[in-house]
């Protein structure tokens, strides 16, 4: 049989978290589209609660969470935070804690984990470049061996909390080429800290989720200690999918947990407005859609806390490793689309004031069309889908 149940302490945790999340978000979720920041003693009350970078040991400070215990987080913090920002702020840090957990060095771990856990650092991931994305071959970003460590230049773009890093401190797995000559299979990860003068940052006004950074930055020449390399040299293309495969699994939840949301909000408008003498929610043009969607985003919701199930037992010796990367891209590839289809629809409902700021959905719609990209694009969610079903002699790319 089946068990869809949460622990005990999971469901303690939820609590918690909830209750932090009704007298510390939802109030403050909104103004952070005007002051373009998460404020300090949000992430301060995070950090009391263990939940940020949630997948480092204890013994560095962490809560060493699973990853369906992440998801419960993930899930409670969008509920609160419509913009989408905290969310953000949350999945980065537990996701890419998750691989320096794993991979980093003993020494790295010591020195980063305190600092992150604590909310005094901020942990980012940085892959993409102006012309490198989905093909993470494209990256130019190189890696040289050096007598005390490695030297980096190049570029990063598109990369979430540079101006969080830049103002508190912290720094972001980076992933460079150390081995051109061998495409993917020549990529290195290294710890990469972004208060140094050699490195320039750069941020972007974004459409949503104006809570966190979204920028840039420009390496030019900067050393980095061995001490910081994440796992193996040259096979930081196999580490940094683990990060992806857990921040995607999180991504799933939060959208679930967005467009369940909205319609909570919107079920409560169609029963009070009328329209022609009877309340909205009596018209089958309003009911119709709201079934839908409601049975899509339970959908969405179960699928992700499968995909972070399975991630759990991977790490258990019980799953796959592809078999892990092919339910967690079936939880992300209609995430985005399904809750933007919800929250729209809500909108819709709602008539002009969801085109006002007044309107909590317009920013969560603005949140969740951001994950159609981020993590993976939803046509390669298809591409790891299909490569599962029909093996690696159909992959297109090659």
């Amino acid at each position: 049989m089946l068990d869809y149940t949460f622990s005990e302490e999971q469901e303690m945790i939820r609590e918690s978290v909830r209750e932090f999340c009704e007298k510390k978000i939802a109030p403050i979720a909104i103004k952070m589209e005007e002051t373009k920041a998460i404020p300090r003693d949000v992430v301060k009350g995070m950090a009391e609660l263990g939940i940020l970078a949630p997948t480092a040991d204890p013994k560095y400070g962490g809560a060493g969470f699973d990853a369906v215990t992440c998801g419960i987080i993930a899930e409670e913090l969008s509920r609160a935070d419509p913009t989408g920002s905290i969310p953000v702020f949350y999945l980065v840090q537990a996701s890419w804690a998750y691989v320096l957990n794993k991979y980093g060095t003993e020494e790295a771990k010591k020195e980063i984990f305190p600092k992150v856990c604590s909310g005094e650092w901020f942990l980012g991931i940085a892959t993409t470049e102006s012309d490198a994305g989905s093909d993470l071959a494209g990256m130019r970003t190189t890696l040289t061996p050096t007598a005390n460590g490695y030297m980096v230049n190049g570029e990063k773009m598109y990369i979430s909390g540079v101006r969080e890093v830049e103002k508190y401190g912290g720094g972001h797995l980076t992933l460079v080429k150390q081995t051109p000559e061998a495409g993917t299979r020549g990529m290195t990860m290294v710890f990469l800290p972004l208060q140094n003068k050699k490195i320039t940052i750069t941020s972007f006004d974004d459409l949503g989720r104006e809570g966190i950074s979204t920028g840039g930055f420009t390496v030019d020449h900067v050393e980095v200690p061995k001490k910081y390399l994440i796992g193996e040299e040259n096979k930081g293309f196999y580490i940094v999918h683990e990060g992806y495969e857990f921040a995607r699994g999180l991504i799933a939840a939060i959208c679930a947990s967005a467009g369940l949301k909205s319609l909570e909000n919107g079920m409560k408008y169609i029963k009070q407005r009328k329209c022609f003498g009877q309340p909205l929610g009596k018209f089958e043009g309003v009911q119709f859609p709201l079934a839908e969607n409601y049975v899509k985003m339970t959908m969405l919701r179960d699928l992700a806390f499968k995909a972070l199930w399975t991630r759990d037992q991977e790490d258990k010796g019980k799953a796959k490793r592809f078999e892990t990367s092919k339910i967690v891209a079936m939880s992300k590839l209609f995430a985005s689309e399904w809750a933007c289809k919800a929250i729209d629809d809500v909108m819709q409902w709602q008539g002009a004031f969801a085109y006002t700021r007044e309107c909590v959905d317009q920013a969560a719609y603005r949140a969740v069309r951001s994950f159609a990209w981020a993590e993976g694009a939803k046509e390669i969610m298809r591409v790891i889908v299909a490569r599962e079903l029909l093996g690696k002699d159909f992959i297109t790319y090659k």
